[in-house]
């Protein structure tokens, strides 16, 4: 796979298309291809998570930890899965596991940093995404909320 290739790819996931081509091709430079058989573990819950992973072909199965709640759910090609891992430190809540042959790209996280900085631009118009959703994350737990203490079930 070329370059034009795998910055295409990068550019198919909402979060990175907003950051522009240049940036991306910085991540496509740096980032490693891994390629998992059915039934391999990429990583389990609890790990500490150093950068995030895009499924590129395959599918991968997601357990929820011990301490999470959830139920498992599986991703497949255009899913970015660790996207918070990608700007601060944390524990994955899931085991992530190949459900058939797959390929991953990891972006680790000091890839996304320094591409960031380079990339001005890029941090503004990501901080505007992050800044979008969790006003969108605000406004949904406000109505959850009014529903658990109006006594509401549904």
């Amino acid at each position: 796979m070329n370059l034009e290739d795998e910055i295409a790819i990068f550019e198919r996931v909402p979060t990175f298309a907003a950051l522009g081509r240049q940036a991306l091709q910085v991540l496509a430079i740096g980032a490693e291809t891994r390629n998992l058989p059915g039934g391999a573990v990429l990583f389990y819950a609890g790990e500490l998570a150093d950068g995030g992973y895009l499924v590129q072909e395959g599918s991968l199965l997601m357990e929820p930890g011990t301490f999470s709640e959830g139920k498992e759910y599986t991703v497949g090609p255009g899913t970015l899965v660790g996207e918070l891992a990608l700007l601060t430190d944390m524990v994955c809540p899931a085991t992530a596991i190949a459900k058939e042959p797959t390929v991953v790209i990891r972006i680790p996280r000091h890839l996304f940093r320094k591409m960031l900085e380079g990339y001005p631009a890029a941090a503004e118009k990501l901080r505007g995404i992050m800044t979008a959703r969790l006003q969108t994350w605000t406004r949904e737990l406000g109505t959850v909320r009014r529903k658990l203490d109006a006594g509401e079930t549904k």
